[in-house]
């Protein structure tokens, strides 16, 4: 007769029990962490924040930046704004750089780009002389274009139309319309070789498996461009259209070297606006003002500029 041992004396299965994870170095580790931070933290309100919040008092003020006595205006400064005609010029030009300089590098520099990445003779040597202009300051650059832009028998450009076409001396700098296509064809031919670089090395990083099946399939140039070049240079496009746009916002040097604003104020820009009304006439309480606006506008338009090309980026990649 079998005999049946009690239930305590059957060997008992044992039961893994899941540890406890615990947080390497806990909250002192994460005060560590947290401690890196601090020497950016300072930077940014030392550099960005009380700038910015002082600029804003003297907004305010009549401030002339000579005298410790200033009074309070209010929104006075912020209404001269909106009715000084040298600042709204200013302001259409400076957005009209920025917005030209913006499509025109990033059409061009694309297909450069892919070019520059086929395989050729001397194709470091031809990446080198597009690259070369994104080398000088802008200043010097608006300085050496002042002279080949010169009506003068001096005048490069002019001196090339005579004598290719007959055509006359024709007022580059002098003209409104003229100044402004100068301004921004210069600012274009500066950029557009630093971005075709940048559009290079993303394209490097695209397999080329994909190309040899779009290949196999039938598909010619143009369907591999548009179905698998440009989809995947997305992320660098958010990049360069981030960093042409808010470049082309603070101009200054360019335009400055190149007509001195002129004629008139074709091709002012907020930045000159800035440094002449509180330099150069001593009026720190309005050009605050105008600071503050130019600041809060290219945070706007950086921010959503951000959300546009983040959706795009999203879409394609």
């Amino acid at each position: 007769m079998a005999t049946t041992l009690p239930r305590a004396a059957l060997p008992q299965p044992t039961v893994a029990r899941p540890e406890r994870r615990r947080s390497v170095g806990g909250w002192k580790q994460v005060a560590v962490n947290q401690a890196f931070l601090l020497p950016a933290i300072v930077v940014f309100v030392f550099l960005f924040v009380v700038p910015l919040a002082q600029s804003f008092w003297w907004s305010l003020t009549d401030f002339t930046g000579y005298s410790p006595d200033a009074s309070f205006v209010g929104l006075a400064n912020y209404r001269t704004i909106l009715t000084d005609p040298s600042m709204l010029a200013g302001l259409g030009f400076t957005l009209l750089f920025g917005v030209a300089t913006t499509v025109l590098v990033t059409v061009l520099a694309i297909p450069l780009a892919v070019q520059l990445n086929k395989r050729f003779f001397g194709r470091g040597f031809v990446r080198s002389l597009w690259f070369f202009p994104a080398i000088p300051s802008m200043a010097i650059l608006g300085l050496v274009w002042r002279y080949i832009l010169s009506p003068l028998e001096s005048g490069v450009v002019n001196s090339v139309l005579d004598e290719l076409f007959g055509i006359g001396p024709l007022a580059w700098l002098s003209n409104d319309n003229l100044a402004r296509v100068s301004v921004v064809v210069v600012g274009v031919w500066a950029a557009v070789g630093w971005h075709a670089v940048l559009y290079t090395a993303y394209l490097q990083s695209i397999p080329t498996e994909y190309y040899e099946v779009a290949k196999i399939d039938g598909a010619s140039p143009r369907q591999q461009f548009f179905g698998i070049t440009l989809p995947l240079l997305t992320p660098a496009l958010v990049i360069s259209s981030f960093l042409l746009m808010t470049g082309g916002l603070k101009v200054f040097d360019l335009p400055y070297t190149l007509t001195n604003g002129g004629p008139g104020f074709a091709t002012y820009t907020i930045t000159q606006s800035i440094v002449v009304s509180g330099v150069g006439q001593g009026r720190y309480g309005l050009a605050s003002a105008l600071a503050v606006l130019f600041t809060v506008a290219v945070g706007l338009l950086a921010f959503g500029q951000l959300r546009l090309t983040k959706a795009i980026e999203r879409r394609f990649v």
